[in-house]
């Protein structure tokens, strides 16, 4: 919960008084930017994977391993690699790349230095589903996303999300990220 359930349960302030363990409850401004990005976020990936699916026969989670690799060196990727990128777990990755190697869109590959590592390389044929599908996706992100906004808009969200994701990825061993589990 990230609001008091009772204007009675949460003073005026958005945090209780020093010393207690009063939760620090999210003012209404606070309250109705949170709701807004919640929403906002949820409605924007529902968007983009019904586009995805409809046009390119994949939710969008596979067009943006299918971009990754592509942009990568020799259009290949260690998995562990593939799964950081992706801020995914390595068991969701690894049915991905399932699934993505039965369309025959991306090939695994082991790892000559690695017995236990693999490759996911994209193949030809995924290089040319994901060129066929580009100019569709980049126009539904524009429509829904970046053509709502103004230059100056579009920078300030940048900064901000970047300080988000960096706050969220602790560097530190140990830290419970995604790929490590």
């Amino acid at each position: 919960m990230t609001t008091a359930p009772t204007p009675a349960a949460a003073p005026g302030s958005a945090s209780g008084p020093a010393g207690t363990d009063e939760p620090r409850w999210l003012s209404a401004e606070e309250q109705r930017v949170w709701r807004s990005y919640i929403e906002a976020s949820t409605l924007l990936e529902d968007h983009l994977d019904r586009q995805l699916q409809r046009d390119a026969g994949m939710p969008h989670l596979y067009y943006s391993l299918l971009v990754k690799l592509a942009e990568a060196p020799k259009r290949r990727l260690r998995m562990t690699e593939l799964a950081m990128l992706a801020k995914i777990t390595r068991s969701r990755l690894s049915h991905a790349v399932a699934r993505l190697e039965k369309s025959g869109w991306v090939r695994r590959e082991d790892c000559p230095s690695d017995k236990r590592g693999q490759f996911a390389v994209l193949t030809d044929e995924g290089f040319e589903v994901l060129r066929r599908n580009a100019p569709g996706h980049v126009e539904a992100v524009r429509q829904a996303f970046l053509d709502r906004l103004t230059p100056e808009q579009q920078k300030a969200l940048g900064e901000i999300m970047e300080i988000i994701a960096e706050g969220l990825q602790p560097s530190e061993a140990g830290a419970d990220l995604p790929w490590l589990r």
